[in-house]
């Protein structure tokens, strides 16, 4: 389990670190400094704060459910489409200031977690809660997006 945990954790954060990257400046750029944001956008503060607690339980989720897992092509399928979506996001948005492009990059990736939610959710039972926060976070992303989309 433990192996499991450190392999899912270096995964997880490895993706959303290499796509803050490729995103360069994010949201300190002057672009989006100028873009008129959601009401509901919250800190810098809280959305790192929110990414850590969300992607350290979606660690734990994976590590419960690698060994239940009957199809390994379908979870493993699932989970690099996920990654590339999240590495995808941040310089679609930010570096190539494509609003609707990051919106489809970004409800992908919403239903990508979605999956994991409710297709493994016989297996995984109340850890499934674990994932849920993923799954709220990307909601509230999706419409911190899809506000600049048609605010701007």
């Amino acid at each position: 389990m433990v192996y499991r945990l450190i392999i899912f954790l270096i995964l997880n954060f490895a993706s959303i670190g290499l796509g803050r990257f490729l995103g360069g400046e994010g949201p300190k750029s002057e672009w989006y400094a100028s873009m008129h944001t959601a009401p509901w956008t919250p800190s810098g503060l809280i959305v790192g704060l929110s990414w850590t607690v969300t992607l350290i339980c979606f660690s734990i989720y994976l590590a419960y459910l690698w060994p239940l897992v009957e199809n390994r092509n379908l979870f493993i399928g699932a989970l690099v489409l996920l990654y590339i979506l999240a590495i995808a996001w941040n310089p679609i948005f930010f570096n190539y200031q494509q609003v609707l492009g990051g919106l489809f990059v970004i409800a992908a990736l919403t239903a990508v977690v979605g999956f994991f939610l409710f297709y493994y959710w016989p297996k995984m039972g109340l850890k499934s809660l674990l994932v849920a926060a993923y799954f709220l976070w990307l909601l509230v992303a999706t419409s911190l997006n899809a506000y600049v989309l048609v605010k701007n």
